[in-house]
């Protein structure tokens, strides 16, 4: 099972993504890649920021994994959130589009275009909850 973030656990996303006729459908308008960074939290397990990408076109996901930090500047779209917010994400305790109205999660990119992708958001979330996934601030990643 992968530890969230970590190139495995993105490849695993990556797959699920290409096997989801759901977010096929919902996403077939959408171009653009999106760069996520997490940012460390020390006192969670995780002690440096994570940059991890995908390059989503369409309907499809043409790849993904864990980029640095210059990479992930050059994404069409980026999501900044501290690790706590994406395990919030990732276990659906905070919508995202919500998150990024809020602040809670910080985009750089053309927003507007995001929010109108909110069924291709929601599935791409709905699938990141389906990766089997360790969290590394949990007893059971030690």
């Amino acid at each position: 099972m992968p530890r969230f973030p970590s190139e495995e656990w993105f490849q695993d996303l990556v797959v699920l993504i290409n096997a989801s006729e759901e977010y096929r459908v919902a996403a077939a308008d959408w171009e653009g890649d999106i760069a996520f960074r997490i940012v460390a939290e020390p006192d969670r397990n995780v002690p440096e920021d994570v940059w991890g990408y995908l390059d989503l076109w369409h309907g499809a996901c043409r790849g993904g994994g864990i980029i640095t930090a210059e990479d992930g500047g050059r994404a069409t779209y980026t999501i900044t959130a501290a690790y706590t917010r994406w395990k919030d994400v990732l276990l659906g305790d905070l919508d995202p589009i919500k998150g990024m109205m809020q602040g809670k999660l910080k985009v750089h990119g053309d927003l507007p275009t995001i929010v109108r992708q909110v069924r291709a958001a929601n599935e791409l979330v709905r699938l990141t909850g389906e990766v089997e996934t360790i969290f590394p601030d949990e007893p059971e990643a030690a």
